[in-house]
């Protein structure tokens, strides 16, 4: 899972809201239209204990949503989600005015400001859902993320004065609810209202395209009920069934985000996560890394058979919470669960660099001067010929656990096991500019460390060895989802040529790698050699051993 929440139905939501979606969103304003044009219909229905109760779950709900956003807003300093969560205080806090306009609870009787306090709530929190999908939530996320507890304390400080003016029947909140005449400027502010809203639900339905998840959609269906809610403010009339209508589709316009989240909640196991389908990409890129570092930390702890206490430690101070503990403690088992897997399969050299930098598992290569080790066992095709195979392997294996541990000593990268022979690459990442001298350590290395096994096992094949130094295009070949690393060049087939050439027990070199020895190894020379599969003799010289004269 990453930071976002995401799941895999991001790929089935990109196929957009199916039609019969559309169909449900527009039936409470289909039922609206017929209430209006059917006088009728729209029945008188007056019960204040009902009304109470309906608007003042609407708005704990909308109070729950806006600090569990603000919480998760807070975890990773997410502008989007800030201003989310202020519109969601917006819609709470003013509707909970207008439950205190309901007839015998504060009042005697209707109220202007305490009446009129649900259209200004869902007119201010249509602006803040707006403004969380604008370049105010991104480019200009800045001047937000500096001030958004005063724009939290402004919003909570204008709610209170506007419940103590309607409460003190102050001007302009005083007298009686607003008439039809008095509500048309209302009217008019309603339909700048529901464009609002419809271009911040349209422009979450785009994020949920995009991205999958339950919240996204959950919200941009939420704005399009709010919306209607909007319209049905506007028209209706007080205690009919059109007038009911706007209180159920807040409710459930809060209901569905709250469902959402508890949903992606119950399936990512944090907060954070749950609302991850919201966050701006910025916060998204900034929440990977941290949980990379943090994973890669907890990881290096492990490896080292430490116990990562101290790193989970600094976690929690970071704001990590057990939840995020866990995870990152699970996945960073898996990882190296993983790594202990692979790593065997792959050459030191390309290991090592995959871990920190991705470019080494691209296809293709770069030209660089290497020294190649081959090294056979002469004699393996008659051994093998008069053996069963179980006993062929576990001669090589007795072989290469004595070899390959002094080849990784001396820093050589093994390209690859070929039944009886091995390839070793030096100076493979570019980092070993005495790679002649190590591939000559090593050879040397290699018949010390199998001769014990060679003398246990008289009947056994012996090693020979050719080494040769030049340039060659070492990289990645093959295809896009199936690529080994490998060595490009004259140089990899002179060294398996040299190594031909030889006797068991001996290592034959070339000249360019006899001159890159300098005068730190024994050598005897050959003079030139022929060898198979080349026109041209080859400068040839026998690996005696290190010494300070060459003879």
């Amino acid at each position: 899972m990453s930071a976002s929440g995401q799941s895999d139905g991001g790929a089935t939501a990109a196929r957009g809201v199916p039609s019969f979606a559309w169909v449900l969103l527009a039936l409470p304003l289909a039922g609206l239209a017929l209430l209006l044009t059917r006088p009728e219909l729209d029945r008188h229905w007056e019960h204040h204990p009902s009304h109470f109760w309906l608007v003042l779950l609407t708005a704990a709900v909308s109070v729950v949503l806006a600090y569990l956003t603000s919480t998760a807003a807070g975890r990773y300093r997410d502008a989007r989600l800030i201003l989310v969560s202020l519109a969601f205080l917006a819609s709470a806090g003013f509707l909970g005015l207008h439950a205190l306009a309901t007839p015998g609870v504060l009042l005697a009787g209707p109220n202007a400001g305490f009446v009129i306090a649900t259209p200004i709530g869902l007119i201010v929190a249509a602006f803040f859902a707006a403004i969380s999908v604008s370049a105010w939530a991104g480019p200009h996320a800045g001047t937000l993320l500096r001030h958004h507890r005063e724009m939290r304390a402004g919003l909570v400080l204008a709610m209170v004065l506007w419940g103590i003016a309607s409460l003190a029947a102050l001007p302009p909140l005083d007298g009686p609810p607003p008439d039809a005449e008095a509500l048309g400027p209302l009217r008019v502010a309603a339909v700048v209202t529901v464009a609002v809203y419809a271009f911040a639900a349209w422009r979450y339905f785009g994020l949920w395209r995009r991205r999958g998840g339950i919240v996204p959609l959950t919200v941009g269906v939420a704005f399009v009920l709010l919306a209607e809610a909007m319209v049905a403010v506007s028209l209706s009339r007080n205690w009919k069934l059109s007038w009911w209508e706007w209180h159920v589709l807040m409710l459930l316009a809060f209901a569905s985000i709250a469902l959402g989240a508890r949903t992606e909640y119950r399936r990512s196991g944090t907060l954070s996560a749950a609302f991850g389908g919201l966050y701006l990409d910025a916060t998204l890129a900034r929440v990977d890394r941290w949980h990379a570092d943090a994973i890669a930390a907890v990881a290096a702890a492990d490896a080292r058979g430490e116990s990562p206490d101290r790193v989970l430690a600094h976690l929690r101070r970071e704001g990590a919470t057990d939840d995020d503990v866990r995870l990152l403690v699970q996945a960073a088992r898996e990882l190296n669960r993983l790594d202990a897997s692979f790593r065997p399969f792959l050459p030191a050299v390309v290991a090592r660099r995959i871990r920190t930098d991705p470019g080494p598992s691209r296809l293709g290569g770069e030209e660089r001067e290497v020294s190649v080790l081959f090294a056979d066992l002469a004699g393996f095709t008659t051994f093998s010929e008069n053996r069963p195979p179980t006993e062929v392997i576990g001669m090589l294996n007795e072989f290469w656990a004595a070899v390959v541990p002094v080849i990784d000593a001396a820093g050589g990268s093994i390209e690859h096991f070929a039944g009886d022979g091995i390839m070793t690459i030096f100076n493979a990442a570019g980092d070993q500019p005495d790679h002649a001298r190590r591939a000559a350590r090593a050879a040397l290395a290699t018949l010390a460390a199998s001769r014990p096994v060679s003398t246990s096992h008289p009947d056994w094949p012996t090693f020979r060895i050719g080494i040769n130094t030049g340039q060659a295009v070492v990289g990645n070949v093959g295809a896009a989802d199936r690529h080994s690393f490998a060595t490009i060049g004259d140089t990899t087939n002179t060294a398996a040529r040299l190594m031909a050439a030889g006797e068991p027990g001996q290592i034959v070199i070339s000249g360019s790698t006899r001159r890159g020895l300098g005068d730190a190894f024994g050598v005897t020379e050959l003079g030139p050699t022929r060898v198979k599969g080349m026109r041209e003799a080859v400068e040839a010289w026998l690996l005696t051993g290190e010494a300070r004269t060459t003879r």
